[in-house]
């Protein structure tokens, strides 16, 4: 037997599909702002670059505009997007300093990580402690006998508070270095001064010096993880020389406004999965440091829960206040 609408349900369709499509606007509706908190050419914005530039591709289709906001170790760009309009366009990429080490170091900060909306892991990234091509260390022996020998180190790092100074002065604590710290305004600026000899060594993500080490203007002396890199298999790991202890794993992700819909923390996932599958995109992102990984947002907004609590007792153990 064959139902047949009735003339009222046919003319009742279009009313009904009109207030579906209301509940539920088309996505994206206009250029997707994605901020970085941190200055050009640093590794947030590399990897913010990438990514962008498959948005414009299906299955998203937008044009993003990638905005630099640097300041107050990524408070600044960071706080804009928690004050954004929850519509999925304006986006931040953060990682675990804006959204973990921050909570811990920053008093009366101005946002809430855990009230974002986690849209995806994007990669993590391993370390390396790196010295300037002149340096006479050539592994973490050599460097702590430079101080021991009468020599005031100093260690720079892309800002208080972040990955590289965490573990850099863990370092210089339980070595007794009594190094300087010296914070920049991104890891673009401190890795520049570490190549001009300015400052003596720095824990780097190896996406920020990989190619000034294979361009022998950098000099890596220990590999932070479980195992040697790939590409630098002569050179041991922290943990083989003696510091198991530095072992550290920052990671960088992308973040909405807390209260975007669901479905538009989907499409923007599916949309970065893609970009981070492309054979061109992985691979120049591999070479260059990244250990891609994503996380759908149920799963990504679980992973921060754990984050900022371990962060924050890391920064005890080490000491840091905001003041460095």
């Amino acid at each position: 037997m064959t139902i047949r609408p009735t003339r009222r349900a046919l003319l009742a369709a279009p009313a009904l599909l009109a207030c579906s499509a209301a509940a539920q606007p088309r996505f994206p509706e206009r250029p997707i702002r994605l901020v970085v908190p941190f200055p050009p050419g640093g590794t947030t914005d590399v990897l913010a670059r990438a990514i962008a530039a498959r948005w414009a591709e299906p299955p998203l289709s937008a044009q993003t505009v990638v905005e630099n906001r640097a300041g107050g170790a990524g408070v600044i760009g960071t706080e804009a997007v928690a004050r954004a309009a929850p519509d999925g366009h304006t986006l931040v990429l953060g990682n675990n300093q804006t959204h973990a080490t921050n909570a811990a170091l920053i008093p009366n900060l101005p946002y809430d990580p855990l009230a974002f909306a986690a849209v995806t892991m994007v990669a993590r990234v391993p370390q390396a402690l790196v010295v300037p091509a002149a340096s006479p260390a050539r592994d973490m022996a050599g460097l702590i006998a430079l101080a021991r020998a009468g020599r005031r180190l100093s260690y720079a790092s892309s800002s208080v508070g972040s990955t590289a100074h965490i573990m850099a002065e863990t370092f210089n604590r339980r070595a007794g270095l009594d190094a300087v710290h010296v914070p920049y305004r991104g890891a673009a600026p401190a890795v520049a001064d570490l190549v001009a000899g300015l400052v003596d060594f720095m824990m780097a993500t190896w996406a920020s010096v990989s190619a000034l080490v294979a361009e022998g203007r950098l000099r890596a002396i220990g590999v932070a993880g479980p195992a040697r890199f790939p590409d630098l298999p002569e050179v041991p790991t922290l943990s083989e020389q003696g510091f198991d202890y530095l072992a550290a794993d920052p990671w960088f992700g992308l973040f909405a406004p807390g209260g975007t819909p669901g479905p538009i923390l989907s499409a923007l996932h599916a949309a970065t999965v893609r970009a981070l599958e492309d054979g061109e995109v992985a691979s120049r992102l591999t070479r260059a440091g990244f250990r891609l990984e994503t996380m759908a947002p149920p799963a990504f907004q679980a992973f921060l829960a754990a984050e900022v609590p371990l962060w924050a007792r890391l920064i005890r153990e080490a000491g840091i206040t905001a003041a460095g």
